[in-house]
């Protein structure tokens, strides 16, 4: 998540420029357009180690041809671009693989020969790879018309027939950029789960660039919600229903996870707990002092209700996670434990500052974290990632506290600091994308505030 013009937050999953944090290496990348002077150069910490620098691949890199497949717009100026990058001194290329692209017209109908192409293109240049499996859509995120990417079309028209396989708020409102965690167990794809949708195309993926992982591929980040972040989409700013600083909805409505919420509260003993969500958890653009639910009263998070809601929330979400990067670790274990080669495992999370200087932190708990003022909902997660020898990235860690309105009590210091301490104590890489140009402030960055 970066941040958008209002101070809010922005998923521009795309354009997003990446900064990698680790006991050895910095690196940090850009948007690969105009700004290529300026987002490509060469830093040298204070104990002179290079820092290599990661461009990401823009979106509208892509367009649809008069058949309807993706193709890469403008090889020539494309090739050009690479060349000079490479000589400005940028290290490598992050690449989203899109699985709407991909497995677009029907299942198992696997087609890598736009992403052959480019990372050719790539590898000519003499440059290296990070890669993004992207389970996800940009629909709603994207303005040009010719850059989106659905999921593929055989989900799109499954999903026109049961909305259910996307998360839903409690108005009954979806959001088709990426499946809902209710539907990993369930074979409703051509009789796979979502799970085996997943567990498939990363398969597929290495199966065919097998030669360039842990060569020309140095990082792999497994795309695990939203944007790519374990996170619910608590936060639609994409279809108008969401503005900064508004605490966002809960997304758990949808059948599938209704039905599993309603397991969890008959194993509790409370039946009745499992009917609904939260009634009084106010609406996407409330702000905390009007919603009982986060404030400190009878009925609000600290109750046992509250508690029971917000652990199974998100320990769904926890546990998405755990499955999927335990399929990607055993696919990629290989590559990861090649002395020779080294290949990073990468999962992203959503970093939502705005009323963290609250009790509740309610726009982190309609996201899925369980993060409040009296409990750490970062080390839950940190501790899968660890199990599974997973990075954590992370964004927006050139943003200040002064830097963001005094009135939503935001502090993304504080936040940072939090995940940054809990990955020392999980002893897992802590990774990062910035979301502005920043250069003129990067010593604050490298001066250690968060690697």
């Amino acid at each position: 998540m970066g941040v958008a013009e209002n101070g809010g937050v922005a998923c521009k999953c795309m354009r997003e420029r990446s900064l990698k944090f680790n006991s050895s290496s910095l690196r940090g990348g850009g948007d690969l357009d105009a700004r290529e002077k300026s987002s490509s150069r060469l830093f040298v910490l204070s104990k002179h180690k290079r820092v290599p620098i990661f461009v990401m691949m823009p979106i509208d890199s892509f367009c649809t041809d008069t058949s309807g497949d993706m193709k890469i717009r403008k090889i020539k100026a494309l090739t050009i671009s690479l060349k000079a990058l490479k000589l400005a001194g940028v290290y490598g290329i992050a690449v989203e693989v899109w699985w709407g692209i991909v497995e677009r017209t029907s299942p198992f109908a696997y087609n890598w020969s736009l992403y052959e192409e480019l990372f050719k293109l790539i590898s000519d240049s003499g440059l290296k790879l990070h890669i993004a499996l992207a389970f996800h859509s940009n629909m709603h995120l994207s303005s040009a018309v010719q850059a989106r990417v659905s999921l593929p079309l055989w989900i799109v028209e499954i999903g026109r027939h049961n909305k259910d396989i996307y998360y839903q708020d409690r108005n009954g409102l979806s959001n088709d950029d990426y499946l809902t965690l209710g539907v990993d167990q369930h074979p409703l794809f051509c009789g796979r789960t979502a799970l085996q949708c997943y567990e498939d195309f990363m398969s597929n993926f290495v199966n065919k660039f097998e030669v360039l992982i842990g060569t020309l591929i140095e990082e792999v980040s497994v795309g695990l919600g939203p944007c790519g972040e374990l996170r619910y989409p608590a936060h639609p700013f994409g279809d108008g229903r969401w503005r900064f600083p508004g605490i966002g909805e809960f997304q758990c409505y949808d059948k599938y996870m209704m039905e599993d919420l309603k397991m969890a509260a008959y194993q509790e003993g409370k039946p009745q707990w499992g009917n609904t969500g939260p009634q009084n958890a106010g609406y996407y653009n409330s702000f905390p002092s009007e919603v009982p639910f986060f404030e400190e009263g009878h009925d609000s998070f600290l109750s046992d209700y509250g508690h029971f809601f917000l652990e199974w929330y998100s320990s769904k979400l926890i546990r998405h996670a755990d499955v999927i990067l335990a399929k990607a670790a055993s696919i990629l274990e290989k590559y990861q434990e090649n002395e020779q080669n080294t290949l990073l495992l990468v999962a992203k999370i959503g970093i939502i500052y705005w009323w963290y200087q609250t009790v509740s932190h309610p726009a982190e708990l309609t996201a899925g974290y369980y993060n409040t003022a009296v409990r750490d909902g970062y080390d839950p997660l940190a501790s899968v990632l660890s199990r599974h020898g997973a990075a954590l990235q992370i964004s927006c860690f050139e943003i200040r506290d002064n830097e963001t309105p005094e009135t939503y009590l935001c502090s993304p210091e504080r936040l940072l600091q939090q995940i940054r301490t809990v990955s020392k104590k999980k002893i897992i890489h802590l990774t990062g994308r910035n979301s502005y140009e920043r250069f003129d402030k990067v010593n604050m960055i490298l001066s250690g505030n968060i690697a």
